[in-house]
């Protein structure tokens, strides 16, 4: 089985409050779009307000 390549802390992501953030660099480097809204998208995807509200707001209802 292939071993994965490995990431580069500072190229490939970062880490902001305890998660990992994807660069351009890797996001290119992987070729395609997953549509998950990631900060630094090169592919120009920009997850619906409505959508973004929905999946990390508090039900005030």
């Amino acid at each position: 089985m292939p071993k994965p390549p490995t990431l580069r802390k500072g190229t490939d992501y970062y880490i902001e409050n305890g998660l990992f953030v994807f660069t351009e660099h890797f996001l290119l480097k992987r070729g395609y779009c997953c549509q998950s809204g990631c900060r630094h998208c090169p592919y120009g995807y920009k997850k619906k307000q409505e959508e973004h509200k929905n999946n990390g707001g508090q039900n005030n209802g």
